[in-house]
């Protein structure tokens, strides 16, 4: 069986140093912030090449603490593309603002910018952009939009750790953006963590209060907030992975490679590559107009496979208020019936891939 991602053999590869890690925050007792966590945060803001990093206890979370930090909240409306996990745009929700869906981009998934413009009005106050499945979108080109229309930006950049734009980290051109390590993300922890990244002194100052129970220092609770914190745990594993992160992304990238030059003239579309942009392979998606069928038969002949996601957001259950019709998106509801992710993780091995293409283009 080749499973769609192996944690195990991820964690077999660095297990001794996984292991002492975890050790020592047992034996120092220090379980939730402190010393760790604050070394993770430093580690990974100078990752991205931000000023500031504040850790918290999950990707929903981090969008949510970041739009209260921004003041949004009640009547307002924020853009969101229509393709995306549900964090996106509940996040929205949760400050009481209304999430405005915005089509994607049909040959690289992410929102299509082309779009955003139609969608704003006097009552929006900021855009999320998803790099969807480690795909980085055109930030100069939406930044641009943004500061047209005086919009502020978090990006969503939860699957997307170490993905480029013009050689500059995504996370690092919005006023604000959004993580997650989720175990199976490129950079996982080993339970749910989130952390939030700016170059806004007065974003990291709101954001981690927010997340501390609004404190600056204890008991001296400045405002209401909510306890969003990481614990020392996770930190412990994210700084002995993040030292692998860029080694684990050119493996990705090597294995995305290798689909691309197998399946390319097959009756399947391969993933397409935004200009300018570096691709970390979160998810190798691709489209086939015989999706379940396939899905189907990989599986029986053990090939794990995935649909990211089934269902475009506006034509979920909860937003059936919002009486959205699939014309309004035409992009996003065509792609839904054919995506289909393919095992990549790094230590898939070469002829694992070659197999897996082999069975694609037998059963297309």
């Amino acid at each position: 069986m080749i499973p769609l991602v192996d944690l195990n053999k991820q964690y077999e590869s660095i297990k001794s140093e996984i292991d002492n890690s975890i050790k020592e925050v047992i034996i120092n007792t220090s379980f939730i912030g402190g010393e760790v966590v604050k070394k993770f945060e430093e580690n990974f803001k100078n990752f991205i090449g931000v000023n500031y990093c504040m850790s918290c206890a999950n990707g929903t979370d981090s969008i949510e603490i970041l739009l209260k930090a921004l003041g949004i909240g009640t009547d307002d409306e924020v853009i969101v593309p229509a393709i995306s996990w549900i964090s996106t745009s509940e996040a929205v929700s949760s400050v009481g603002a209304k999430p405005m869906f915005v089509d994607i981009d049909p040959d690289y998934y992410t929102i299509d910018i082309t779009k955003i413009e139609e969608k704003i009005t006097k009552k929006t106050k900021a855009i999320i952009p998803v790099h969807l499945y480690g795909q980085a979108v055109d930030m100069p080109k939406l930044m641009t939009i943004a500061k047209k229309y005086d919009l502020r930006v978090i990006e969503d950049c939860a699957q997307a750790h170490g993905a480029e734009f013009e050689g500059k980290k995504i996370g690092s051109f919005g006023d604000c953006a959004s993580f997650s390590f989720y175990p199976g993300k490129n950079l996982g922890a080993y339970g749910d963590a989130g952390a939030m990244i700016t170059n806004d002194s007065q974003i990291a100052e709101t954001a981690r209060m927010i997340a501390n129970h609004g404190q600056k220092r204890k008991h001296n609770h400045i405002i209401e907030g909510r306890n969003s914190r990481m614990d020392s745990i996770h930190a412990a594993v994210l700084n002995i992975k993040l030292k692998y992160l860029d080694k684990w992304t050119t493996r990705r990238i090597e294995i995305a490679n290798i689909y691309d030059s197998i399946l390319t003239n097959s009756t399947i579309s391969c993933p397409k590559k935004i200009k300018n942009g570096k691709h970390v392979y979160h998810l190798y998606v691709i489209r086939s107009s015989q999706r379940d069928k396939l899905k189907k038969e990989l599986k029986e002949k053990g090939i794990s496979s995935a649909i990211h996601y089934p269902t475009a957001l506006p034509f979920l259950e909860c937003y059936k208020h919002l009486s959205h019709s699939k014309n309004d998106f035409p992009v996003a509801s065509s792609i839904v019936k054919q995506i289909l992710s393919l095992p990549i993780y790094p230590e898939l091995n070469d002829k694992d891939v070659e197999f897996i293409c082999e069975n694609i283009i037998n059963l297309t």
